[in-house]
């Protein structure tokens, strides 16, 4: 707690300009300390709400996937690009973020993303044909792109001690509101009067309430802004300030990183994109399935707070990739052989298996020693990884379109687990970007 009023307030722009002993004696005097605390506390109520709002947009579909296809005359595969939409998104627009942080402030951008979502999923129950609802769905996920990149650039700049424990949070508010989303929204469609468009549109009114923390942090724009660069100055010579221009691409392990994030989320928009669907062939009811979906992401809740605890305590975090792929290999062969009647221990076991997600957020963080570092680890991992599981989501429906069945697309899933867990054992390994650059 003793190092948040240096981050908080602004005293950053001193450390710039005076020796660090000036930094100091703005960071020791007692004036700071309240409003760092209300900052504080305001960032944490902030981080929570906005994860939360991270994937119901994406998750809300899925459960509908079905009615929406018939509302706008989609084939198989149009579908199965639309449940490409998020990773792209995330790609072409997460790569911004770091630029737009260094220019407005990481508070601001994300508050701007929490708009935008909420005004993707307000316009979209209203489009009447498939453009127009893949143009509101891709701007509230412009604004989860850019919010997905700068959660971990946030956590790092106002919890440098607590980087595990604040990760475990908002990746166990993250898996809250997906799971939330994947359960209520057939029900509450059904109580609304059974149309998609309702149930789809009433996820606008918790986006615009996450809207509402990150208001006051905006004017934060000097403190934020510079954050990621100029907290690393304070404490080292002048040279240190040329970490600016890191190279990224020249390490081993952001590369690493960026595959087993981009073959994560391959499996994880797969999953929530067609995940239902599988199940509701398989003879399972609808509102079930959508339960089912429930189950796998709401097995993030407890994981997701407990994983980035335990993987900062460990010098490699391989064993946990490993043990994550293990349980998604068994769920998925389940998922082949008895859809069905093993629905439930299959949706526990990709539950623990998408957990993966939080790890990678994790690794993302200790693979990086200054707050510039996490800022450009964070944008390049995050927008190679969503290139990469572009095609997955797409290539699930052709597949399921021509072939007829699931048995092709869930052999594609679990064939993906063998590479995420090599790559994500080298992505675990104890070195930082900045040496390896």
């Amino acid at each position: 707690m003793h190092d948040e009023p240096k981050t908080l307030h602004p005293a950053a722009p001193p450390a710039r300009t005076s020796a660090s002993g000036t930094a100091a004696t703005t960071a020791d005097s007692p004036a700071p300390d309240r409003p760092a605390l209300w900052v504080t506390r305001l960032v944490v109520v902030g981080l929570v709400l906005a994860a939360i709002n991270l994937r119901p947009a994406i998750t809300s579909l899925g459960s509908l996937l079905e009615e929406v296809r018939d509302g706008l005359h989609m084939s198989g595969s149009v579908a199965g690009v639309l449940t490409s939409v998020p990773p792209l998104c995330f790609a072409i627009f997460g790569i911004t973020a770091p630029r737009l942080a260094r220019r407005f402030g990481p508070s601001a951008v994300v508050c701007a993303g929490m708009a935008a979502i909420f005004a993707g999923l307000a316009i979209r129950p209203f489009a009447s044909g498939t453009a127009g609802f893949l143009a509101a769905s891709a701007l509230a996920l412009m604004g989860i792109a850019v919010s997905n990149v700068l959660m971990p650039v946030i956590v790092k700049r106002y919890f440098p001690g607590r980087v595990g424990t604040m990760t475990g949070l908002y990746s166990m508010a993250l898996a809250l509101g997906t799971s939330l989303a994947a359960a209520a929204t057939v029900p509450m469609t059904e109580a609304l009067g059974g149309s998609w468009r309702t149930g789809l549109g009433v996820w606008a009114a918790l986006a615009a309430l996450a809207v509402l923390p990150w208001i006051p942090l905006v004017r934060d724009r000097g403190t934020a802004a510079t954050a990621a660069d100029a907290a690393p100055p304070a404490r080292t010579a002048a040279p240190d300030s040329a970490s600016a221009p890191l190279r990224i691409t020249r390490s081993r392990t952001a590369w690493a990183l960026g595959a087993f994030f981009g073959l994560q989320a391959t499996g994880a928009y797969i999953t929530m994109g067609w995940m239902p669907q599988i199940f509701r062939d398989a003879g399972v009811p609808a509102g079930t399935a959508g339960v089912l979906l429930a189950v796998t992401m709401v097995m993030g809740v407890p994981l997701a707070f407990v994983i980035p605890g335990l993987a900062t305590r460990l010098r490699t975090q391989g064993p946990i990739v490993i043990a994550l792929g293990l349980c998604g290999l068994v769920g998925y062969s389940g998922l082949y052989l008895a859809p069905a009647g093993g629905a439930w221990a299959w949706a526990l076991l990709l539950g623990v298996s998408n957990c993966a997600f939080p790890l990678a957020l994790t690794m993302i963080g200790l693979r990086s020693r200054t707050g510039a570092g996490v800022v450009r680890l964070s944008a390049f991992a995050q927008s190679v990884g969503y290139l990469i599981s572009i095609p997955g989501p797409l290539l699930v429906g052709v597949l399921y379109q021509h072939s007829g069945g699931w048995g092709l697309p869930i052999a594609l899933m679990a064939g993906l687990m063998i590479p995420q867990m090599i790559i994500g054992t080298l992505a675990g390994r104890a070195r930082t970007v900045e040496d390896e650059c």
